[in-house]
């Protein structure tokens, strides 16, 4: 057992990777271009990109890989250094990731600082951001510096969905060493609901077949019985728009189904973090510098709350996105039974369904409905209010 078994599916990919980890104890960085070398022969490099489609297990890879690269015998998933960096502790691997809606400038450079040491317990210091699709320009400026002039124990693992410029810029990509994930196959993720999280084989091959190729949706649905009702209420969406009333109907349920989440998800922890606040704060103290405290908190406080109101947005929108992600592989089903053609179904549990769906409408009305619900998530992206955007959607799925 090592640390590259919990990276599915990705056979190359751990290859690659443990290939590098192996050369990377007889190579150093810097910035006058000695890494050109190992980019060149398939070795360590100082800048990665992982990317790959959501649920693929970009950042699960990129930690695996520098768990094999702290660790002295490879990645053994055995050792104090392996533990520390797989839950995220170890003290010479700085984890970067948001839960707000973007990536601040501010947050990019205190990581780029303490990493521009040299490390204290291990071989690297190792810079591994999980959301650099959501870099603001400043942030990627900041990354961007530090990438053209490495220091020589630091190692960056940028992960993105993919290369393009509107998720990482051109000239970042021009200077990491590229690595491409794929989306798992549904007997790899169900090997891994069986024997790592104990779930039974039929619901693990249930979960592993309608969850897109994303393992954690996977683990989700077979351990999550909200998660499976909300599948159930998106999916039963196309069916709910006889009338106007109804069209209304099912983007209220969308939203208030996204609302339900955000508040089982960061409701406990808000208030958590506002009592932990208050209490490093100091509050309800008495004497000299009170007053002064109490300013601090305040500033604290409105800081905290603009952090929780960021990870609520996200949360929201993730969710929103998860049921219309549903809804595409919905009429895409839909769409490919019209054609006839013989490739898996995003949905198999829904085959009656669609089959009858195929049968009574037109290929050209599943495809306009396919991009309805696409043009959706475009327009969320963009900021549009949600509720605007779901309406206008469930408008345009009743009009066929």
């Amino acid at each position: 057992m090592s640390v590259w078994s919990q990276v599915v599916g990705q056979p190359e990919a751990v290859a690659e990777l443990r290939a590098a980890a192996e050369h990377a104890g007889h190579v150093r960085f810097a910035s006058d271009g000695a890494d050109d070398g190992p980019r060149r022969t398939g070795g360590m490099t100082h800048a990665w990109l992982f990317t790959g489609p959501p649920g693929s297990g970009r950042s699960v890879a990129a930690r695996a890989f520098a768990a094999a690269l702290q660790c002295p015998r490879g990645g053994c998933d055995a050792c104090q250094v392996c533990h520390t960096v797989m839950a995220g502790t170890h003290a010479d691997v700085h984890e970067v990731a948001t839960e707000g809606l973007s990536l601040s400038v501010k947050e990019m450079r205190a990581v780029i600082e303490r990493a521009a040491r040299m490390p204290t317990t291990a071989r690297w210091q190792v810079v591994l951001i999980e959301d650099a699709d959501r870099m603001t320009e400043q942030a990627s400026n900041a990354v961007l510096k530090a990438v053209e002039e490495p220091n020589e124990r630091t190692v960056f693992l940028l992960c993105a969905p993919s290369e393009h410029p509107d998720d990482v810029s051109v000239t970042i990509r021009s200077r990491c060493r590229p690595l491409r994930l794929r989306t798992p196959q549904a007997s790899a993720i169900a090997e891994v609901l069986r024997e790592r999280d104990g779930i039974d084989a039929e619901t693990a091959s249930w979960a592993a077949s309608v969850c897109g190729g994303h393992i954690g949706r996977a683990r989700r649905l077979a351990r999550d019985e909200d998660a499976r009702e909300r599948r159930e209420k998106v999916l039963a969406v196309p069916r709910a728009l006889r009338s106007a009333a109804e069209v209304f109907e099912a983007a209220d349920g969308m939203l208030a189904a996204a609302e339900a989440e955000v508040a089982a998800v960061t409701g406990a922890r808000d208030e958590a973090e506002r009592e932990e606040l208050a209490v490093s704060m100091g509050a309800g103290g008495t004497g000299k510098g009170v007053a002064q405290a109490q300013r601090a908190a305040k500033a604290a406080e409105k800081e905290l709350e603009k952090q929780q109101k960021a990870r609520q947005t996200r949360t929201k929108r993730d969710s929103i996105d998860r049921a219309l992600i549903d809804l595409a592989g919905y009429y895409r089903d839909v769409l490919v039974r019209g054609f006839g053609a013989q490739v898996a179904a995003t949905h198999p549990d829904r085959a009656i369904e669609v089959e009858n769906a195929a049968r009574d409408g037109s290929r050209e009305s599943a495809l306009r409905r396919l991009e309805a619900v696409l043009a959706c998530r475009e327009a969320l992206e963009t900021n549009v209010k949600p509720q605007i955007a779901v309406e206008a959607m469930v408008t345009a799925l009743r009009a066929g």
